[in-house]
């Protein structure tokens, strides 16, 4: 095997001799120097002088023969559960401290600023828990469909996967996402101000399903979900919504839900608050009238400039976010860059995307990217050579309702700062001269 190695070394070092001499000298030079020893540690290209042989040689570079290439590595099922690369720590949900009371009843935030694609990983996917997350044993699980039905029944789980599944690609958002600044900018941190909400694909059984399954006498008009929590969080839902697109789902991106996401089954009521998305639910109650709890009275409700509340704002307005640069994520020397970001919309549809770096003088459309799915994140981008000078980066999107997202002084204008919920506006990233990039707010 060692015999191979060496003979691979020369090859490769004659090799790397060999291209370097169609470079320009300057090119060369670079070229050699992130290569410069051989896996003997023997040293090529003796033309460059003044190079640290000891930090040349601690390099894996090529034509180095990298460290991990001369071992054998774990064998399958080293992680009988895949985990990610430790070089990956990093990239993990976090929470704020001071924004909760408790820690039981709390918030942690996705790393937007890390994740490609629209799908987040099942372990990343934002959480938000009002009484902690329960323990639940599934076969001791039950679902009870009851109230003004003509066949109240109570499920198992395997009576619930018995029934035809479906599968669709939707994001959550928490309507508080981004509520720290109504009043101003306090969080310097893409994943802090914007990371409650993810995007997943949800298998599941069609409410209206299990709903006509039951049979649903002509007086019922709502559909109130309970969840097993501690909290027994609960949320009442029109009739016509949960026969249209909602589904009871017991699985996300191809494996069961996760604990803190409801396991073993949640609601998914595409577009609407985060909250309506009931996690471990134990109860569907049909009647003629909202119940009117917590949830929908003194909490999830936006409160008006002239301070009365506005109830029922269910579905998330469209929004977007461009997630690099952004703070956690900043420029790394001018030249050439791709400003990414994310947009949704709970009406459908995101129709196109606008960029400006000019803090709203000036916009281009941006690119985005397939696949552009209803009530799911939608990724864009947008080439821009960055000179060096201060820049003020936004982005807007419209959606195909024709609804164009709001700059914060139009929301403040119709909303107040009153409300801790469906901030929507424009966000505006200051780009310095050194790439640092800060969060700030213009109107």
């Amino acid at each position: 095997m060692f015999g191979k190695l060496r003979r691979l070394d020369r090859d490769v070092s004659r090799l790397a001799l060999e291209e370097s001499e169609r470079l320009p000298s300057a090119e060369r030079r670079r070229f050699l120097r992130n290569g410069l020893f051989t896996a003997g540690g023997a040293m090529v290209g003796g033309a460059l002088a003044g190079i640290a042989p000891k930090a040349l040689a601690a390099t894996q570079y090529p034509p180095e023969i990298p460290s991990w290439t001369r071992t054998l590595g774990p064998g399958v099922v080293a992680d009988p559960y895949g985990v990610p690369s430790p070089f990956e720590k990093e990239v993990i949900r976090r929470n704020v401290p001071w924004l909760t009371a408790d820690k039981v009843s709390s918030i942690s935030f996705s790393p937007l600023q890390h994740l490609k694609g629209i799908i987040t990983p099942n372990g990343l996917f934002f959480e938000r828990h009002h009484a902690g997350r329960p323990e639940i044993d599934p076969q001791q699980h039950r679902l009870m469909i009851h109230g003004l039905v003509e066949r109240p029944i109570i499920l198992s789980m395997d009576d619930l996967q018995r029934f035809p599944s479906v599968s669709q690609i939707n994001f959550i958002e928490c309507p508080a996402n981004g509520g720290m600044e109504w009043r101003g900018a306090q969080l310097n941190s893409l994943q802090f101000l914007h990371g409650m909400v993810s995007c997943a694909e949800w298998t599941g059984v069609r409410l209206s399903t299990l709903l006509q399954d039951v049979g649903i006498k002509t007086e019922g008009k709502w559909v109130l979900a309970e969840g097993a929590d501690g909290a027994a969080m609960t949320r009442s839902i029109p009739l016509e919504k949960a026969l249209d697109d909602v589904i009871v789902a017991y699985a996300q991106n191809g494996e069961a839900l996760r604990r803190e996401q409801g396991y073993p089954i949640r609601l998914v009521v595409p577009g609407w608050e985060g909250n309506t998305h009931v996690k471990w639910l134990r109860r569907l109650e049909v009647g003629d009238k909202p119940w009117m709890q917590r949830e929908e009275t003194s909490k999830y409700t936006d409160l008006m400039p002239d301070g009365t509340a506005h109830g029922f704002t269910w579905v998330m307005e469209a929004k977007s976010v461009i997630t690099s640069p952004c703070p956690e994520m900043p420029l790394r020397g001018k030249g050439i860059h791709q400003i990414e970001g994310l947009a949704w919309s709970g009406r459908g549809k995101v129709k196109a995307v606008d960029v400006s770096v000019d803090g709203g003088q000036n916009w281009q459309q941006a690119q985005l990217r397939e696949p552009v799915m209803s009530k799911s994140l939608t990724r864009f981008s947008l080439e821009w050579k960055w000179d060096g000078n201060p820049a003020l980066l936004q982005s807007r999107v419209i959606d195909e309702t024709g609804y164009v997202q709001p700059t914060l002084g139009q929301l403040r204008q119709a909303r107040g700062t009153n409300s801790i919920y469906h901030k929507n506006s424009i966000q505006t990233w200051k780009v310095n001269g050194d790439g640092g990039v800060v969060n700030v707010q213009l109107s």
